[in-house]
C-alpha cells in the first residue's frame, strides 16, 4: 500500500481482479491500495464499520449512496484505528452536519492514510460482486492505466488461507471492569475485538480480561475465569491453528464458552466441523436470522466472508457428536440458510457453549440480539 496524507484531488481508478474497471474521484488519502473487494449494505454506522478490525485487508464498498453525512466523532470508534484497506462510496457528503461531529469523514480517511474512491456506480459494482463473488481489487490515484493496475492487483494475496488475527489483536492484556458488583470474570481472546463487546458484558456485571490472540491455555487459566469468549476478527478460520488448539483445550476442561463471528467459525472447527468461503459474504446491519431455540427472527449485524459447514447429509434439526458433547445449529440465515450459530451440550443435555456468526453488540446495528449476552450470564450461572 502506498499512501499520502495530502488531500486527495483529481481522478481515481478502481480495477477488480477480473478486469472490471471504474473511474471516479479521489476520496480520502492519495496513493494506491489493494485488498479484497466486499460490499456493506448498512445505511448508517460507517464509522463503526471503518474501525472494525474484521475488515482488515478489505476494500469496503458502501451500497448506501450517501456516506459521511454525520462526519466523524471521537466516541464511536470500535478500535484504535481505521482497519479497512480502502473505501468506495457513491456520493460523499460535502459538509457533515451533526452536533457530535469533530471532523469530516474525508479528513479522517486522509489523516489515517486510507485511499478511497467516490463518484462511481456502486450499484453496478455491488451487482458485479454479487454475480462474480468477492475478489481482489486495487484503487489508485496515481495510476491511469487499468492494465498496469490490474497486473499489480493479481499479485496480491488471497483472503483464503490468510491468518490475520495476530495482526489486529491487542499487544498487551487489559481489563474492562464490571459496572457495579462483579458477578463473573471472563477471558476474552482478542481476535479483532470491537470496543462495544466487552462493554456489553461489563453492563451485566462481568469483569472482562482481554488477552492477545497469541495467549496460551495457561494464560487463560491464570485469570481463573468463569467463562471464555472468542471475538470477531479477520482472516480464514482454517488458517487459524493456534487459537483453535487453545479453544479445544478450554472445551476439554469444561470452561463455559461464547463466541461471535470469527469466534463462531473457530468454535465450529474446534468441534470438528468444516468452514468454507462464501461467494460474497454477509456485511451490513440488516441481515435476518432465525434463533431456532426460540423461533424468533432477529435483524442482525454481520461482517463475515467465511461460514461454518454443516456436515453433508445431516439435517439442520439433528445434532452431531463431538469430543466435547453434541453440537447443533442454533441460528440460521433466512436469506441463504447459512449456519449462523452453534450450541454444544454435554451428555446430560446441559448447555456448555454457544456461538453466533453475527455481531450482537449492536455497534453499529440493531439491538435484537442483545439477549445473547444474558444467555452467556445464564450459562456461567448454570441456568442456561
Amino acid at each position: 500500500m502506498t499512501v499520502s496524507t495530502s488531500p486527495a484531488s483529481g481522478e481515481a481508478l478502481l480495477v477488480l481482479e477480473d478486469g472490471r474497471t471504474f473511474r471516479g474521484e479521489a476520496y480520502g488519502a492519495e496513493g494506491e491500495t489493494f485488498g479484497e473487494a466486499v460490499f456493506n449494505t448498512g445505511m448508517t454506522g460507517y464509522q463503526e464499520t471503518l474501525t472494525d478490525p474484521s475488515y482488515h485487508r478489505q476494500v469496503v464498498v458502501m451500497t448506501a449512496p450517501h456516506i459521511g453525512n454525520t462526519g466523524v466523532n471521537d466516541e464511536d470508534p470500535e478500535s484504535r484505528r481505521i482497519w479497512v484497506a480502502g473505501y468506495v462510496v457513491r456520493d460523499p457528503a460535502r459538509r457533515p452536519s451533526n452536533w457530535r461531529s469533530a471532523r469530516s469523514l474525508d479528513e479522517e480517511l486522509r489523516d489515517q492514510g486510507v485511499v478511497g474512491i467516490s463518484g462511481i456506480d456502486t450499484r453496478a459494482l455491488t451487482r458485479h460482486l454479487r454475480e462474480r463473488g468477492a475478489m481482489r481489487v486495487g484503487i489508485s490515484t496515481m495510476e491511469t492505466s487499468p492494465e498496469a493496475l490490474l497486473e499489480r492487483v493479481r499479485q496480491q494475496p488471497s483472503m483464503k488461507g490468510a491468518d490475520l488475527a495476530s495482526e489486529v489483536t491487542t499487544s498487551e492484556p487489559y481489563v474492562v471492569p464490571a459496572k457495579g458488583e462483579t458477578r463473573f470474570t471472563v477471558v476474552a481472546l482478542d481476535l479483532g475485538i470491537k470496543t462495544m463487546t466487552p462493554h456489553r458484558m461489563s453492563e451485566r456485571g462481568i469483569e472482562v480480561h482481554v488477552l492477545p490472540s497469541t495467549s496460551t491455555i495457561d494464560d487463560i487459566l491464570a485469570v481463573r475465569p468463569d467463562g471464555l469468549f472468542f471475538s470477531n476478527g479477520p482472516g480464514d478460520p482454517a488458517a487459524t491453528v493456534h487459537e483453535i488448539g487453545v479453544l479445544k483445550d478450554a472445551l476439554g476442561r469444561g470452561i463455559p464458552y461464547f463466541g461471535i463471528c470469527f469466534g463462531n467459525q473457530l468454535f465450529g472447527r474446534a468441534l470438528g466441523l468444516g468452514t468454507f468461503k462464501l461467494g460474497y459474504g454477509h456485511r451490513g446491519i440488516n441481515q435476518p436470522v432465525m434463533d431456532r431455540t426460540t423461533g424468533k427472527v432477529e435483524v442482525t449485524a454481520h461482517n463475515h466472508g467465511f461460514a461454518v459447514q454443516w456436515p453433508d447429509g445431516v439435517p439442520l434439526d439433528d445434532s452431531v457428536p463431538t469430543p466435547y458433547g453434541s453440537a447443533s445449529v442454533s441460528h440460521v440465515c433466512l436469506n441463504d440458510d447459512v449456519v449462523e450459530g452453534l450450541e454444544l451440550r454435554n451428555a446430560d443435555g446441559k448447555l456448555t457453549g454457544f456461538s453466533v456468526q453475527y455481531h450482537p453488540e449492536a455497534a453499529a446495528g440493531p439491538h435484537d440480539a442483545a439477549y445473547l449476552f444474558d444467555r452467556f450470564v445464564k450459562l456461567m450461572e448454570g441456568t442456561a
